[in-house]
This record gives C-alpha cells, sequence and structure tokens, in this order.
C-alpha cells in the first residue's frame, strides 16, 4: 500500500538540492507528501552545537544545518509548489538515519555525490547497502536526465526483478512517458533450452538461446500490459554484456530502473562492479528495488 511519502536526504551539496528537486516531483506525481532529511554526524564528533566562542553565534552547527535544510526545503516547494513539504534534522550516521526514515516512504531518494552528512554516500558500501537492504525503492540522483526520454527498464526474469518492473510500469503511468524493457545476454549466463525431442543431445541449435532469451522477456512482461493499457514498451534484447547495455541506453532515458538482485544478465547485480558502474556511470537517475521480502 502506498504510504504516501517521500523522503529525500540532503547535505548541502549541489547534488542533495538536484535531489531535493527530484523528490519533489516524484511526490506531486503521486499525490505524496516529502520529508526532507538532514542527517549531521558533529555530535559523535563531539563537536558544540552552540555558537562558538571564536565566532559569531551564526556560525554554529545547528544553525548551520538549518541553514541547509531550509534551502533543500525551498528547492523543494519551487520545483512542486504544491507538494506538502516537512523536514527534519536529525543527529546520527546518515545510512542509519535514512533507512529509519525510509520505513515510512514509499520512495527515497539520494544524490550521487555529497558532502557533510552525506559524504561519499557512493565512493564506498552505503548506497549499495541501503539499495540491497532499505526497506523501499531508493533512486539515485545523477546526470541530468532526458526529461522527454523514455524509462529504460532492466529486465532478467528472476521472481526478485518482478517489483523493479512494477515499479517501472506505474512510475512510466505517473510520468506518462515508455518503458524500454531491456534484457543483455550472453552465452556465459542464459539457459541451455532442453532439445525439443528428448532423444536429442542437450545442445543449442542455432539461434535457440535468442529465441529463448527473448521470451523470457516477454513472458516477464506478461500481465503488466493489460494493467497499464496506457504505457506504451519496447522490447530490447541485447547480446552482449549488461552493464554495458544500461549504460548506452541510459544516455536518452529519464530514468533507468533495476532489481536489487537478479540471474542471468543481472546476476549478482548489487554484490559486483556492475551495480557500482550503473550508480557511477548512468546517464539518468537510477531507481534500485528490492524483491518482495524489502520490508522484511
Amino acid at each position: 500500500m502506498s504510504s504516501g511519502l517521500v523522503v529525500v536526504g540532503v547535505d548541502g551539496s549541489a547534488s542533495g538540492l538536484a535531489a531535493a528537486e527530484v523528490a519533489a516531483r516524484e511526490a506531486r506525481w503521486r499525490g505524496a507528501g516529502l520529508r526532507v532529511v538532514h542527517a549531521f554526524l558533529w555530535s559523535a564528533l563531539h563537536a558544540p552545537l552552540g555558537p562558538s566562542p571564536f565566532g559569531p553565534p551564526e556560525s554554529d552547527v545547528r544553525n548551520q544545518a538549518e541553514r541547509l535544510t531550509a534551502e533543500a526545503v525551498e528547492r523543494a516547494r519551487s520545483a512542486a509548489p504544491e507538494v506538502h513539504v516537512t523536514n527534519v534534522m536529525v543527529a546520527g550516521e546518515p545510512l542509519t538515519v535514512l533507512e529509519a526514515q525510509s520505513r515510512a516512504a514509499e520512495l527515497v531518494v539520494v544524490g550521487s555525490r555529497g558532502m557533510g552528512g552525506f559524504v561519499g554516500l557512493l565512493a564506498g558500501s552505503t548506497a549499495v547497502h541501503l539499495a540491497a537492504h532499505g526497506p523501499c525503492p531508493v533512486l539515485v540522483v545523477r546526470e541530468q536526465p532526458d526529461a522527454a526520454g523514455p524509462i529504460v527498464l532492466g529486465v532478467d526474469g528472476s521472481p526478485a526483478g518482478e517489483k523493479a518492473i512494477d515499479f517501472a510500469f506505474a512510475e512510466a503511468e505517473l510520468r506518462g512517458t515508455s518503458i524500454i524493457a531491456l534484457h543483455a545476454w550472453t552465452t556465459w549466463n542464459a539457459p541451455v533450452p532442453p532439445p525439443q525431442d528428448p532423444v536429442l543431445p542437450y545442445a543449442n541449435e542455432p539461434g535457440a538461446l535468442a529465441q529463448s532469451e527473448e521470451r523470457l522477456l516477454s513472458e516477464a512482461l506478461a500481465g503488466h500490459r493489460d494493467t497499464y493499457p496506457g504505457v506504451q514498451v519496447e522490447h530490447r534484447v541485447v547480446h552482449g554484456g549488461s552493464r554495458e547495455a544500461l549504460i548506452e541506453a541510459s544516455r536518452t532515458a529519464q530514468l533507468l530502473v533495476l532489481g536489487a538482485r537478479g540471474r542471468g544478465g543481472f546476476a549478482g547485480l548489487l554484490l559486483g562492479s556492475v551495480s557500482q558502474a550503473l550508480l557511477h556511470h548512468a546517464h539518468c537517475p537510477v531507481a534500485v528495488v528490492r524483491g518482495s521480502d524489502a520490508r522484511h
């Protein structure tokens, strides 16, 4: 069920301010409220929260936090004036704070780079952990997307990827755009289809793998067109690496949607180099959606 709340993590950086604008638009499309969250670690580092005796009163840490949070709130309200925006400042480690805040949200939005409370968000394991273990979908704002472009959906046919497909179709309907459903495969990760005649050797006939992968994509999307009849879908089966295919497709996309775990072309998506490449090098925002166990 929809929670009616979008959460955005901000830290005063340009990336965080861009995330606030994107989150405001996401809230508007959903008819949801927006909560701007700023986490700060100064108290953990024993920095004084009150005015410094060596500087003007406005230089204290809390005032700085309030100013940068207010700037993010203003950016959000400018992007979507009709959205109800609230804000909260929490002393704590950013990942822990965002995970806690996301439990009441239907979407969490963060920037791809930051400073202050969210420094190094994508430099190490923080973003991967949030995307892999957060209780709701996570949208990482990267380069300025093509506002008129489609949503690119990475499909691998696994049960874990079904939630990502649901998310992409719902998002396409909200945005009034189309979907490119992309499935990448190689001879190393594609399952070998059984022979039509059981007495024949278990081997590939010419073109059998390609046909099998096209069928896998069609079956993964089955039923969604009936649920979302207004969403146009292009099937795209690529013989090659999933990382390269998705990065290239993201050049003209407004959003890239992926499951948190999968098999075939997207096996180990958030466990190795593929996820790092997409989160670092995609040319549009990236939404990572976990499977049905997301709230467990």
